[in-house]
């Protein structure tokens, strides 16, 4: 019966995927991969309780599904950040499941009794090629949770070139995504066929809900250039949006330039308040493309643009909070002030920079704010 769930549920989560109004590529995957892990599980639940016997033409056809997971979690992860790649190169994550099928050729063309045999009794020829399988399955999972893991890091490094504030941006979730199918190896490792397919089903219950919500994932199409005319009333750069950090061959002194109209912005006009602030946002209040706004950042301050910026924020409130006629308000209220736009956000980021809480620097300064 529990198995029966976690077929019924991945089955309706891809109706529910596919029935949003504003549906991504990565929602189309997803919706794919439950159809996928439902079929695995229901030829699980034939094999396991012996029905297989009644649907002998399909027999095989479950061989290489496992390997399908590991292919289907990258492009997933990939999609869903925004490190895609266009054309048809996604079709070689593929090879493997479809070779495997044509050298299973010689099996789909026996009649349904000889199938029903090799079941039972295990053939010669077959128990190697399982074999053979079992060990590139191990491979294929080990090979796609790294490459997944790599794929977050890397976006996440990508999202510090580009946002001062990255509370709402929070990818743990798919982190545990990706942890969680990476248990589903180590049970398979075991050889626990009831333990496979029990963390499938809690597999499939977490992706479902992560996959409907979706929350934490900015990509460049979360910015658009219409949001961003309308928070600067200037006409938008031609490409106000990247999608990564690439490094221009600006000059040296095309970067001092840069730089020394970012200083002034940050002296005189303070930007950095603004607390949903982005590179993009900055890049064009100066007048100057992301790209060269970022490497100067990076080359001046050797910083990215998310620990610069909030830098300065913590600067600006150890300012204020210095300040007489500034006592009268709390540790929290000016950390807005300053540009922050969370307790958490603040905290974390003035330990990182002062080693140290900010009651702590304050008491240090003989000075008590709530």
């Amino acid at each position: 019966m529990f198995y029966l769930a976690g077929i019924f549920i991945a089955c309706f989560s891809s109706f529910l995927i596919l029935g949003k109004k504003q549906k991504t590529s990565a929602d189309y995957i997803l919706a794919l991969w439950f159809w996928i892990i439902g079929i695995n599980t229901i030829y699980f639940l034939l094999i396991f309780s012996g029905e297989y016997v009644r649907f002998p033409f399909f027999l095989g056809l479950e061989i290489p599904l496992p390997l399908l997971h590991g292919p289907m979690l990258y492009l997933y992860v990939r999609d869903l950040t925004g490190q895609s790649k266009k054309g048809y190169t996604w079709i070689l994550h593929f090879l493997p499941p479809i070779l495997i099928y044509i050298i299973l050729i010689p099996f789909f063309c026996l009649t349904s009794e000889e199938k029903k045999i090799v079941y039972e009794n295990g053939g010669s020829s077959y128990k190697y090629l399982r074999r053979d399988i079992g060990i590139l399955i191990i491979i294929s999972g080990i090979f796609y949770v790294l490459a997944s893991f790599i794929s977050v890091k890397k976006y996440k490094k990508e999202i510090a070139q580009r946002y001062s504030n990255t509370d709402k941006i929070n990818l743990n979730w798919l982190n545990y995504l990706i942890i969680g199918i990476s248990l589903i190896w180590v049970a398979v490792l075991l050889k626990n066929d009831i333990a496979i397919f029990t963390m499938v089903v809690v597999f499939i219950l977490l992706a479902s809900y992560f996959g409907i919500s979706k929350v934490g994932i900015l990509n460049s199409k979360d910015i658009t250039v219409a949001n961003v005319e309308n928070e600067t009333n200037r006409e938008p750069m031609s490409d106000p949006v990247i999608v990564k950090y690439q490094k221009s061959n600006a000059s040296d002194e095309s970067i001092k330039n840069v730089y020394q109209k970012l200083l002034s912005k940050i002296d005189n006009d303070k930007v950095f308040k603004d607390p949903e602030l982005t590179l993009n946002n900055l890049a064009i209040i100066l007048d100057v493309h992301p790209n060269l706004l970022s490497q100067t950042i990076n080359q001046m301050e050797n910083k990215n643009f998310y620990d610069y910026i909030n830098r300065q924020r913590i600067e600006e409130f150890k300012r204020i909070a210095l300040l007489p006629e500034n006592q009268k308000y709390t540790i929290l209220s000016l950390a807005f002030e300053s540009g922050f736009n969370s307790k958490t956000s603040f905290n974390r980021n003035f330990k990182k920079y002062m080693d140290c809480s900010p009651r702590e620097f304050l008491k240090s300064q003989n000075i008590s704010l709530e």
